[in-house]
């Protein structure tokens, strides 16, 4: 099967963010925004940044609550089991939508009944980044240097992810599966305390946002050496994408991630119509969009709920046979 351009998401409880602004008339009855990974990754910037641009729709006030683990299903289910009364959102990604099915043997919800998801807010892709000291000492100036040194050494590379059946669990996997690299999985609860353990060296190499990963890029920490994409990407036009790679047989790939808002299935509809308009429009805002480009993502939305519940089926048999390929499966 061709990995044509697709697109997926990213994988202990933290310390609750309150964003507080000026009194409005509120449009949705949001309280809580459940963010299914630790504090500091890509996903918790994108959903603080929203809880923020939703001030006006929400009175003023939304918690955001970090719930990570079991490959973000922990942080999905506690929204899924909530009150179906549009108090609590979640940030969901293709992955707690789409792939985490194919993944684990059992659920902890199951994702086409029990979640109604309302819109994408952001997309963006996924960088190959090692350890910039690591790197100069075992010759890895390129991306080709980094497999052609794995195949060489297996069982010597620790590959590190941001959780159990994330994209950046099945690019370890698929990078084994397609090059023969035999690098060892080592999984973390959400991005920030695998990007702390490639900083110190405890693990050599590791794929996720571009959000979380290019503050280390520019601080020579991080050495970066391929995207997910099938082209290169703007903010590192140095950097190759994966259709510079047929002789790694990656040529296909074109990987990218999103993330969405989703509430659970018995939400009424009148109320997931409103939250549909007050995302849209938050996402709409200047300051919203500003942010997202420095850190690699574009602010994005969806017509409708239906427009992204088609989308998640088109989606379903790709990741499936990504899943498949990559050898992945999990208890």
């Amino acid at each position: 099967m061709a990995f044509t351009r697709r697109t997926i998401g990213l994988a202990a409880l933290g310390a609750p963010f309150i964003f507080t602004g000026s009194a409005q008339a509120q449009t949705i009855p949001l309280k809580r925004l459940v963010v299914p990974f630790l504090a500091g990754g890509a996903l918790d910037l994108v959903g603080r940044l929203l809880a923020d641009a939703l001030g006006p729709a929400t009175g003023g006030r939304v918690v955001v609550e970090n719930i990570g683990g079991a490959g973000a299903m922990l942080g999905i289910a506690n929204v899924a089991n909530s009150p179906a009364d549009g108090t609590t959102a979640g940030v969901a990604t293709a992955s707690t939508l789409i792939t985490n099915k194919y993944l684990f043997a059992r659920m902890l919800y199951d994702p086409d009944k029990d979640l109604t998801a309302i819109t994408r807010i952001a997309t963006g892709t996924i960088l190959c980044v090692v350890n910039a000291r690591r790197a100069e000492e075992r010759g890895w100036k390129t991306f080709r240097d980094l497999v052609a040194w794995g195949k060489a050494n297996p069982g010597k590379i620790n590959f590190g992810s941001s959780g159990l059946g994330q994209t950046s669990h099945l690019m370890q996997g698929l990078l084994n599966a397609r090059c023969g690299t035999a690098m060892v999985h080592v999984p973390y609860r959400g991005g920030a305390p695998a990007i702390a353990d490639l900083m110190s060296g405890n693990i050599d190499v590791m794929f996720d946002t571009m959000a979380a990963l290019l503050p280390n890029v520019a601080a020579g920490t991080f050495r970066a050496l391929a995207v997910a994409s099938a082209e290169r990407q703007p903010f590192l036009p140095d950097v190759p994408g994966m259709k510079e790679f047929a002789d790694l047989k990656l040529a296909d790939i074109d990987i990218q991630t999103w993330f969405a808002v989703a509430v659970p299935a018995a939400t009424p509809a009148p109320i997931v119509a409103e939250y549909h308009k007050a995302v849209v429009a938050a996402v709409a805002t200047p300051r919203y969009g500003e942010r997202m480009t420095p850190a690699g993502l574009m602010a994005v939305t969806d017509p409708s709920p239906a427009a992204l519940k088609d989308l998640i089926k088109r989606e379903n048999p790709f990741w499936e046979e990504l899943v498949r390929v990559s050898g992945t499966r999990l208890d």
